[in-house]
């Protein structure tokens, strides 16, 4: 007995050592991978009709109206917008949180916008986080959150520049900023850069419960940048340097597409571009327009590629005409980009337009311009409602939206008045 004793207690110590060396060394089985939450139960479904609404924080257009280091008047202001947009029928807020290499949010990579507390770095009062408390409130509403990204920017002017905050990636890496005019970017040819896009993406998309990861029209600002020493560095057997400048964006385009589907597969990734992928004067394969300006040629965005290639799950172009403008023509561009989304069919892209509602603010009492009134938007958006192919609407911008009270009729007889 005595023997059988002293068996179970060596037993017993024996255990007891194993245990605290697993404890100890590591030496235990892997955790369980955290799943991911699910998303938002008021995710439009898949044949729901965009509503969306772009809220611009660049020079405090929208939100905050004016910077607060007070997370009260943030939250009012925030309140208010979302509010508004909910009562004139949007479903989707597109949130400008990074407007010039800055955050909305607390960043590990970016400093805390000036547009939001007045100066960068300085974070708002009460550890208050403005994008959670967006996501939060836009689906108490039911409205799905988009966070809009600006991908290169870093200052619009020399004032801001001098401003930059010292935690900025501008100021830890100089040799990555190219002065282009009055504004100063991140050089879209350092594969260093996009990789800080992509790790600055992938940091909201695993921290907040956002609804879709967006970016506008914004990439090389322009044909006379300053990178020709990175294109000796980097050109390799690219003979134009406009080629290798769309490679570039193309690159990435498709890594900021795969990281975000990494984080979350139902997240959507989309973009916004400049309406004009280019005249048929300019490319055989453009749009019977005849402006100068386009995205691929001036802004180096081969925007039909990222449809062609599935690497957006919408594609937004910015179609900021009236019906039969002289150089581009609302209906002759929202006939080719439909073209392009149904040659791409397999790759299952949405078409949204984005509308320029702001001119209908701009034509003031005009009678003779087209947008007076809000005759043009809402033929735009009977057109688009026509058009099998487009999925729905995004509206610039909703600080003018909201004061403006021709529009917000035009908005009602849509998106209200069609529910009742």
């Amino acid at each position: 007995m005595k023997r059988l004793e002293r068996i179970l207690t060596e037993i017993a110590i024996s255990l007891f050592f194993i245990i605290l060396a697993m404890a100890v060394f590591g030496i235990h089985e892997k955790k369980a991978e955290k799943k991911p939450e699910e998303r938002p139960a008021m995710k439009r479904e898949e044949d729901c009709e965009m509503r969306g609404v772009w809220v611009a924080s660049v020079e405090n257009l929208d939100y905050p109206a004016a910077p607060s280091v007070s997370a009260e008047e943030l939250r009012i202001q925030a309140d208010s917008v979302l509010d508004g947009a909910r009562e004139s029928g949007f479903n989707t807020i597109f949130l400008q949180v990074r407007p010039c290499s800055d955050a909305f949010y607390p960043s590990e990579i970016y400093p805390f916008s000036r547009y939001l507390t007045g100066r960068q770095g300085t974070a708002p009062d009460s550890e208050f986080d403005p994008l959670a408390y967006w996501v939060d409130e836009a689906h108490k509403r039911g409205l799905e959150l988009h966070a809009w990204i600006n991908p290169y920017r870093i200052a619009r002017d020399l004032s801001e520049w001098e401003s930059v905050a010292e935690n900025s990636p501008a100021r830890q890496h100089p040799d990555w900023v190219v002065q282009y005019g009055e504004g100063y970017y991140f050089n879209p040819a350092l594969p260093e850069v996009r990789q800080m896009v992509v790790d600055g993406t992938v940091e909201i998309a695993e921290n907040y419960q956002v609804d879709g990861i967006h970016l506008d029209d914004y990439f090389y600002p322009g044909t006379e940048f300053n990178d020709g020493d990175s294109f000796a560095a980097y050109g390799g057997d690219f003979g134009d340097i406009g080629d290798w400048r769309r490679n570039n964006v193309n690159l990435l385009v498709s890594s900021l597409n795969t990281a975000v589907h990494q984080v979350d597969e139902e997240l959507e990734f989309g973009i916004s571009p400049a309406g004009i992928w280019a005249s048929n004067t300019m490319h055989p394969e453009g749009s019977a327009t005849t402006s100068s300006f386009s995205s691929y040629f001036s802004l180096y965005a081969d925007s039909r590629t990222w449809v062609r290639e599935g690497w957006v799950d919408y594609i937004a172009p910015q179609l900021y005409w009236e019906m039969g403008h002289a150089k581009a023509d609302f209906n002759s561009l929202l006939g080719w980009w439909s073209d392009v989304v149904k040659q791409a069919k397999e790759k299952d892209v949405k078409l949204y337009v984005g509308i320029a509602d702001y001119k209908t603010v701009e034509a003031g009492e005009d009678g003779n311009n087209p947008w007076y009134g809000g005759g043009e938007v809402a033929r735009q958006m009977e057109a688009c409602d026509a058009n099998e192919t487009v999925g729905g609407t995004i509206h610039f911008r909703y600080g003018l939206i909201d004061k403006c009270p021709a529009v917000k009729q035009v908005l009602s007889e849509a998106y209200l008045e069609t529910e009742k």
